[in-house]
């Protein structure tokens, strides 16, 4: 195919990390073939690569299955309207960019009027559910992995895949620099840093990480608040730090710090990502740390939640413990529908390369505040150990993740039009 010849692309994104993700997918296409004509829903990264929108993003943006069954007339005359409007537009190609419930019911139809469909982002039926792959077969022509354990279902049913890697892989580098400078700068970025100053001679600095929603605070942070306590007891000259992503975020930690270990708030360093100076740079040829990760990075060890931050942790080189409550009835239901010995990618990646888990899990009844401050102060002890895993790991994971999304999908797409000739 001659790059002089234009090639319409549909693209659907969902919610905002969609976005994102479809925006970096974007580029690189822009990068390797440059007459693309973009259609479908995005956001603003979508659109700053040069897509025409057809609908607002946020009628995609349905989370929770209460959520969607509210909202579902509108989501079926969402789909009856973008699949319309792609078929107008004679689009070569469709990519769903995750959002897998909305994507891969439009690109069945796509398909089926002999559009080449992709899905950037597996559904997780590595872990659960495998006879989706029916679905996603009938649906798609190639699906793009974030993770290289993913491919094997895709090959066990003869389905094309491709490993891309996770897009945190170019953000987040374990040995960008020392944790001082990481600290200072830390430190220089809040306006008032008096009461931070304690950190710079801390012995030990310990972040804690409960979650991003409401719904995860209130059922994590107790229990690490009570393992903080229990450090303390044997390390009294620790300090912790807790980023949030809001201010709001940040009274409801102090208001639940206040009321289950009060004698811990002047031990605690609540940063807001509201209120952090560093983060609200806005220079686009240098753009700033999130506040999670300096945290993560000034920290001799990480106390948090399962998910995406305990890959961040991973690709930053740094020991942290896993935990995870849910409630009862859920965490049954999962059980019995979950395949996978782990839940943190860390371990997921670390027991496909060697069978071992490099991170300690506590998980339901096994999150106790003694098994937490317990497996935070082996990690103190000789937190190289840990960390030499941890490297290991990241270092597989980054050679297997060397598939550019562009040409796995300009080459696929090639590959399918000669066949079809």
């Amino acid at each position: 195919m001659s790059n002089e010849r234009t090639i319409t692309i549909g693209i659907v994104a969902g919610e905002i990390s969609g976005d994102a993700l479809g925006g970096d997918f974007m580029q690189k296409m822009n990068a390797v073939y440059p007459n693309i004509r973009w259609v479908g829903v995005g956001g603003q990264a979508m659109t700053k690569q040069g897509l025409t929108s057809l609908i607002d993003m946020s009628r995609l943006s349905v989370m929770g299955l209460l959520e969607v069954v509210k909202h579902l007339p509108d989501l079926l005359r969402a789909k009856k309207q973008i699949l319309s409007e792609l078929l107008n537009q004679n689009i070569d190609i469709f990519v769903g960019i995750d959002a897998p419930d909305f994507n891969l019911r439009l690109s069945k139809s796509l398909k089926n009027q002999g559009i080449f469909c992709v899905q950037y982002v597996s559904p997780s039926i590595w872990a659960w559910r495998e006879n989706r792959i029916h679905h996603i077969k009938a649906a798609t022509d190639l699906v793009l992995c974030l993770f290289p354990f993913e491919l094997d279902v895709y090959k066990k049913h003869n389905h094309p895949a491709v490993c891309v890697g996770h897009p945190l892989l170019n953000q987040l580098h374990g040995d960008e620099r020392d944790h001082a400078v990481r600290l200072r700068e830390l430190l220089d970025s809040q306006p008032n840093n008096d009461k931070l100053a304690c950190l710079s001679n801390a012995q030990h600095k310990i972040c804690l990480m409960a979650g991003s929603r409401n719904t995860e605070i209130h059922a994590i942070l107790p229990l690490l608040l009570d393992s903080a306590e229990q450090i303390c007891q044997t390390l009294p000259a620790c300090q912790f730090i807790l980023p949030v992503v809001s201010d709001a975020h940040a009274d409801l930690v102090k208001q639940l710090i206040s009321q289950k270990q009060p004698e811990l708030l002047n031990k605690i360093h609540i940063l807001s990502a509201d209120n952090n100076a560093l983060t609200a740079q806005t220079n686009p040829a240098n753009k700033p740390p999130s506040l999670s990760h300096l945290c993560m990075n000034v920290s001799d060890v990480v106390l948090l939640a399962s998910g995406t931050a305990t890959l961040e942790c991973l690709l930053l080189e740094r020991p942290m413990v896993v935990v995870y409550k849910v409630n009862r009835l859920t965490f049954a239901i999962a059980k019995q529908l979950v395949k996978i010995p782990y839940v943190s990618l860390p371990n997921i990646l670390s027991h496909q390369q060697t069978g071992q888990a490099i991170v300690p899990e506590l998980i339901q009844q096994d999150a106790t505040a003694c098994r937490v401050s317990q497996a935070a102060l082996a990690i103190l002890d000789n937190p190289n150990a840990q960390i030499d895993k941890l490297t290991q790991t990241n270092k597989a994971l980054r050679a297997s993740s060397q598939h550019n999304p562009a040409h796995a999908v300009l080459n696929a797409y090639l590959a399918d039009e000669t066949e079809n000739e």
